[in-house]
């Protein structure tokens, strides 16, 4: 049986619905980011349960189609924005298509209508939280962040950057307090 979660943004969100899971008798074979696959047919006699389990945790067991969708394309950008090193050989909008098996356009249209936003917002979004992550970890410089998430040069990052943060980025590294927003909460 196949389970979708919402918020499941990291490993730690990973670890923390196996271990819950198995603490309810589950057997999961595959836990994934937003996605869980049971060994178990049925989980009606422990959903109320594992529905608020997860819900202290702050995740949400999704049953709806459209709930599914949204949350998948979501893992899928936070995924390849915060895990994944490698640049797309194509470019997003067919990414998606390919991965979820449906029309882009049909995509773009249910994540505008329930999340009020456009994906390409929601992956700048995650894009720019991960720049200010690599800014307060100081190990990087802009021009090997711009590289390693994929900007076509400093300054094309950096206008982005003062655009969505409204500070520079140089900055923002100088700014004591770190304004950084969680991932699940974006």
């Amino acid at each position: 049986m196949k389970l979708f979660i919402k918020n499941m943004v990291c490993d730690r969100c990973k670890t923390a619905v196996q271990s819950e899971l198995e603490k309810l008798g589950l057997h999961p074979i595959l836990v994934e980011l937003g996605e869980i696959e049971l060994k178990e047919e049925t989980i009606e006699t422990v959903k109320s349960e594992l529905i608020h389990t997860l819900s202290t945790l702050g995740f949400e067991l999704l049953d709806d189609k459209k709930s599914k969708t949204i949350d998948k394309i979501k893992t899928l950008i936070i995924d390849l924005v915060h895990h994944k090193k490698d640049q797309l050989s194509t470019n997003l909008s067919q990414f998606l298509a390919d991965e979820i098996q449906q029309d882009y356009s049909t995509l773009t249209a249910l994540f505008s209508e329930v999340e009020g936003t456009t994906i390409e917002k929601f992956l700048i979004a995650q894009k720019i939280e991960k720049v200010k992550e690599l800014l307060v970890y100081d190990e990087l410089t802009l021009s090997q962040i711009a590289f390693q998430l994929h900007y076509s040069n400093v300054s094309h990052l950096s206008n982005q950057f003062k655009k969505v943060t409204g500070f520079s980025p140089t900055h923002f590294k100088n700014l004591k307090k770190k304004n950084r927003l969680q991932i699940d909460s974006l």
